[in-house]
């Protein structure tokens, strides 16, 4: 049986991995499954809501950008910026179906929230996506943990 700090490991790095900071979750997801399979559904879970979150906050910190971006700290450069944002508007508010996508999905999210997308339509598209990402992983790592 896994702790509750295993969980609160694995949400931490999967908030974490979907802010613009580098880190990445699924190996943490891959190494808990192989600790305990039967803890799929929970794993996924926590990986997902703790993934939303750090795309929430992205999109958050899109919503305030405008006060930010001129800052030496700021992690996106303004061309990163600018080839986000055509992205967004050249396929709108779908594009966040791919925001669980290395390299382009975080700022994604930060565009969204630059170009004011609905919290909540935010929130269900990027679920989607999310939680799809890491039931597509754990199924995979299942299936050849028992292949």
């Amino acid at each position: 049986m896994l702790s509750w700090i295993s969980y609160l490991g694995l949400g931490f790095s999967a908030c974490i991995a979907a802010t613009l900071l580098p880190m990445q979750s699924e190996a943490a997801l891959v190494a808990l499954l192989a600790l305990e399979p039967r803890a799929v559904y929970s794993l996924v879970l926590v990986a997902s809501l703790g993934n939303v979150l750090g795309s929430q906050i992205n999109w958050w910190l899109g919503t305030q950008l405008q006060r930010w971006q001129t800052r030496r700290w700021f992690p996106v450069k303004p061309a990163q910026l600018e080839r986000a944002q055509h992205w967004y508007q050249r396929y709108g508010r779908w594009s966040l179906l791919l925001s669980w996508l290395p390299i382009v999905g975080d700022p994604l999210t930060l565009i969204a929230g630059v170009l004011r997308e609905p919290f909540w339509r935010f929130t269900v598209l990027v679920s989607i996506a999310k939680v799809g990402r890491y039931a597509v992983l754990a199924y995979v790592t299942l299936y050849f943990l028992n292949g």
